[in-house]
């Protein structure tokens, strides 16, 4: 599986690029662009795997990921009837055109901040979803024209977090990132069973001890804070299509109930009986 460098396809000059209802659900499909990338999706709840952070989102998200950031699609894994628009942004509209002109300013500084990666939320997050799956129906020139708008607005926007603490720099060669890569796709592969340092370190054509520092060192974090972290993101995908506390512990390739309830709180904030119980109110009340 190797990791894919998107571009806009280099018969036009537009800087921006439209995929409407692209399925990728099937596919584990970690990779990274120099475009940067405004990403909605509706009728689904996924992990949100953007640079070094791992979270989810519940029935929708919109995402602005700055170039070069690795991110995961959306979509990966998800079973439910979902829509998704995706909109690509060449580097040279930021370079060529908002960092040279006054009145898009605002715009410029969107961009300087999606080095964090932006998630949207609330209203905004709504309006501007649904102006995005419009976007397919407009000429190429109201396309231009109304994804400058969708920018301005997500510029001068409250409603939001950033996903890190520091803006994130894609620090790896070549091959680190076919090594990253490979890594990424076996936990995808082996979470449901137990995995030995040995194992990954094997990948890796390290030691044991030389894989945890290289590991550490590439990704700010520990092998096995980054197991549990991707093993609670498929937790609570379990935990909302119905499976029940202990059939998710050991289908997530976790070995004691109670180590997962103190991972879970730890990684969460709230133990899963709760964390599926607060879903189920937040249902209703929704119906």
């Amino acid at each position: 599986m190797k990791i894919q460098l998107e571009t806009i396809a280099p018969n036009t000059k537009s800087p921006f690029r439209l995929l409407h209802l692209p399925r990728l659900n099937h596919l584990f499909y970690w990779h990274f662009h120099p475009e940067y990338e405004l990403v909605y999706i509706e009728g689904a709840s996924a992990t949100r795997h953007v640079g070094d952070s791992i979270s989810n989102f519940e029935e929708s998200d919109l995402v602005f990921i700055g170039s070069n950031i690795p991110h995961l699609n959306f979509d990966y894994g998800v079973q439910t009837d979902y829509i998704k628009e995706v909109l690509h942004i060449k580097p040279s509209f930021k370079d060529e055109l908002l960092t040279n002109i006054p009145e898009l300013e605002s715009i410029n500084a969107l961009f300087e901040k999606s080095k964090y990666g932006i998630v949207f939320t609330g209203d905004t997050k709504k309006r501007i979803g649904e102006r995005l799956k419009k976007l397919h129906l407009l000429s190429p020139f109201d396309l231009f024209m109304e994804s400058i708008h969708i920018l301005k607005e997500l510029a001068s926007s409250n409603d939001y977090f950033l996903l890190h603490e520091y803006p994130f720099v894609n620090r790896y060669r070549k091959k680190e990132q076919a090594r990253l890569r490979d890594l990424h796709a076996f936990v995808d592969k082996n979470y449901q069973r137990k995995i030995e340092i040995a194992e990954v370190a094997a990948l890796c054509n390290l030691g044991k001890e030389a894989f945890c520092r290289y590991f550490k060192k590439s990704t700010g974090n520990t092998f096995t804070n980054f197991l549990n972290q991707y093993r609670i993101s498929q937790a609570k995908r379990l935990l909302l299509i119905g499976k029940n506390v202990s059939e998710t512990c050991y289908e997530c390739g976790f070995e004691s109930l109670s180590y997962f309830n103190r991972t879970f709180k730890k990684i969460s904030g709230e133990n899963p009986s709760d964390f599926k119980r607060q879903y189920l109110v937040n249902l209703k009340r929704k119906v």
